[in-house]
């Protein structure tokens, strides 16, 4: 255990998180999400499993040490609903509204069809897999720099 560290951000997701460069992204995905063959294709090629983790808990935790990159004009991005490309889900609106709190500002994510999305997380740092089943909760997340 360390101090003033969520117990959440296990050892391993503490490294990629740590290991990763500014304007790497963080792919955090559902349990829906084909993970494993995705974290495959990634830089890393890590696969952190937070089971039995709703994605705002998780994404809480992440962004308290994790800053989001103010360079970029779309640091989230999301995929967008098969069925109806213009809705929201639910999941997205609760983790937006974490990511948004930890950043101190409103975050208007880039919507990727999900062909386009898994070609981003393919080229992303690692992934973060949580126990969520809700669809669409799939976010590219791009570090930024601590100032």
């Amino acid at each position: 255990m360390l101090k003033s560290i969520d117990p959440i951000l296990t050892p391993d997701l503490l490294w990629l998180l740590a290991a990763m460069g500014h304007g790497d992204d963080l792919v955090f995905v559902d349990a829906n999400h084909p993970a494993t063959r995705i974290a495959q294709s990634t830089s890393s090629q890590r696969l952190i499993q937070l089971p039995g983790m709703t994605m705002e808990v998780a994404i809480r935790a992440i962004m308290s040490v994790y800053p989001l990159d103010d360079f970029d004009p779309d640091p989230v991005r999301v995929m967008r609903p098969v069925d109806d490309p213009d809705r929201v889900p639910e999941v997205q609106r609760a983790v937006l509204a974490e990511i948004e709190r930890a950043a101190g500002r409103p975050v208007t994510p880039a919507r990727l069809a999900r062909p386009d999305f898994y070609r981003a997380a393919a080229a992303g740092f690692g992934v973060v897999q949580v126990g969520d089943s809700r669809g669409y909760g799939c976010f590219l997340i791009r570090k930024g720099v601590i100032g």
